[in-house]
């Protein structure tokens, strides 16, 4: 089953036509985090951007509230910011480039409508863009993408287009164009406006005054860009006569993807790619179920959480569920039925976000994503309706790929320890395993870095100290079998290799690939899953 992106919106429902979400995804250090702040400069949302690197005045990027962000300069978890620009509501998500928060980012990409790709032009297309572009070309979501750090001297326009196309498999079609780079950048032309958009430095606040030239006949551009003007043109009638050109149906369903040049970090090229993105970007999709798909016209609310943040105010050590609007307008005090454990929830305080500040909100309406205290009944997946009972697919939990052993340095912190992991693993980045012969605490991940944020986490959000250890693992498979007795003597016959996950799932953690391999074949009434969406498919009985 397929999303069907050409559904009309009711054309009464402006509040769902004014919607754009979207999440923001790159290869590290490609420039994504400063774009992020760039488009919040412009929206208004914030006064002064703070980059990510802008240690010594003690700025920090808005979307990294984490101490262990701000102390390495990177993104470690998603953030979730809402903004205006022209009228139309935004809500942007962004999300960690580092591999071994992928997951996140994966999971993320459930909840956006469309996404903007950025490239360094010096690096061009990278491996983590790959992987995120695939998950994207799963979903065909639309992908609008900005090749940034064009104030650095780097590749040569024809050349990233042409990586872009070969190794992202996606058609590229230019809408601006830069005129020289590095110290020799002048600015870039905007393609679909037919105006030349002069450069001009400034990283903290908005450029007061920003030349424009129209179209490449302007005698001033021969004035500003010297032997550039001519480069200009003749680029201009190479493109007009091999690229193709922009396809609004091709860029919805994830076929082509509209391209932009600029500078985040000297706001360059933001605002060109924040008009034409609130142009195009579709408003909110329809979004899969397992039984049927949800509108975002439909009068009854739906939604689902993607996410789950533990600690975003220490003071209050609280823990936020994100949910994703797919229908119906959501009002405060709403009461939801809470589909997995059946009960109904009367939702008092929800709150929007803008990265770690937050306001109380009295409607929001599908595109929108808002946070709903959770008291540890919540996990990631689970879905709130007025009525109707569903469960929207596409938001795994993948199998890790990495295993450490949780040491306790004080046997005084044990409560402490369990409460601080079983808050962190609920919001999916970390797993916990607890061996069925012992009462370790075995932590997966699908990157190593991820021991290292937990354990900063633990102590400085909990006031743990402690330190993890190598565990035995390889891999981990949750298992399943509709072969009762069959189930049972497996367990009698692994039990050094069985471990509960957090949510009492069962789950095979063996030494080695070959191991996996021989216990699968000997056993093929048991089913071995990388991903624990299939584990807990099932609805419950209402």
């Amino acid at each position: 089953m397929t999303q069907d992106t050409s559904v009309q919106i009711p054309p009464e429902n402006d509040e769902i036509r004014r919607r754009r979400t979207f999440g923001i995804i790159s290869h590290p250090d490609a420039g994504k985090t400063t774009l992020t702040e760039k488009m919040l400069l412009f929206g208004g949302a914030i006064q002064m951007a703070g980059t990510v690197k802008a240690r010594k005045a003690g700025r920090y990027a808005t979307s990294d509230w984490m101490e262990i962000e701000k102390q390495r300069g990177i993104s470690v978890t998603s953030s979730v910011m809402k903004f205006i620009y022209r009228d139309f509501e935004i809500n942007l998500l962004d999300t960690p480039g580092h591999q071994d928060f992928s997951e996140d980012t994966y999971r993320v990409l459930t909840a956006v409508d469309c996404a903007i790709m950025v490239i360094d032009s010096v690096k061009g297309v990278e491996m983590q863009t790959k992987k995120l572009m695939e998950v994207c070309r799963m979903r065909k979501t639309p992908i609008l993408t900005f090749i940034n750090k064009m104030d650095r001297d780097g590749l040569f326009p024809l050349d990233i287009i042409e990586d872009i196309e070969k190794n992202l498999k996606i058609q590229c079609a230019p809408l601006t164009w830069p005129v020289g780079m590095g110290k020799n950048f002048r600015g870039t032309y905007n393609i679909y406006k037919n105006e030349m958009t002069m450069f001009s430095g400034g990283q903290e606040t908005l450029p007061s005054d920003i030349k424009t030239l129209k179209g490449v006949d302007d005698p001033e551009l021969d004035i500003y860009t010297g032997s550039y003007a001519n480069d200009l043109r003749d680029d201009l009638e190479l493109l007009n006569g091999a690229s193709d050109p922009f396809s609004l149906d091709k860029f919805l369903h994830g076929e082509q993807t509209p391209v932009f040049f600029g500078s985040a970090i000297n706001n360059f090229g933001v605002r060109e790619l924040l008009d034409t993105f609130v142009e195009i970007a579709p408003s909110p999709i329809p979004k899969e179920t397992e039984t049927r798909i949800v509108y975002p016209g439909e009068k009854d609310f739906s939604g689902f959480i993607f996410k789950i943040q533990a600690n975003m105010d220490p003071a209050h050590r609280d823990r936020i569920a994100f949910l994703r609007i797919c229908s119906g307008k959501f009002t405060r005090g709403i009461t939801l039925k809470h589909h997995r454990i059946g009960k109904d929830v009367t939702i008092h305080q929800p709150i929007m976000f803008m990265a770690q500040n937050r306001s109380i909100v009295e409607e929001a309406w599908p595109g929108d994503i808002i946070g709903i205290h959770n008291h540890g009944t919540i996990r990631i997946g689970d879905t709130f309706t007025e009525k109707e009972p569903l469960r929207f697919t596409g938001i795994p939990n993948f199998a890790p790929e990495f295993f450490k052993r949780v040491v306790l340095k004080s046997p005084l912190k044990s409560k402490q320890l369990t409460k601080g992991l079983t808050q962190l693993v609920e919001e999916g980045a970390i797993q916990l395993f607890r061996p069925v012969l012992n009462n370790d605490y075995i932590l997966g991940a699908v990157g190593v870095l991820q021991f290292d944020v937990t354990m900063a986490r633990l102590k400085s959000e909990y006031a743990v100290d402690a330190v993890y250890t190598d565990a035995p693992y390889a891999l981990a498979r949750w298992i399943r079998s509709s072969d009762a007795k069959k189930l049972a003597e497996f367990e009698r016959k692994y039990p050094q290799y069985l471990a509960w996950d957090s949510e009492e799932n069962l789950a095979f953690l063996p030494d080695s690939e070959w191991r996996l391999k021989i216990v699968s074949e000997a056993w093929p009434e048991i089913e071995f899953h990388a991903t624990r969406e299939c584990v807990n498919s099932a609805l419950p009985e209402n």
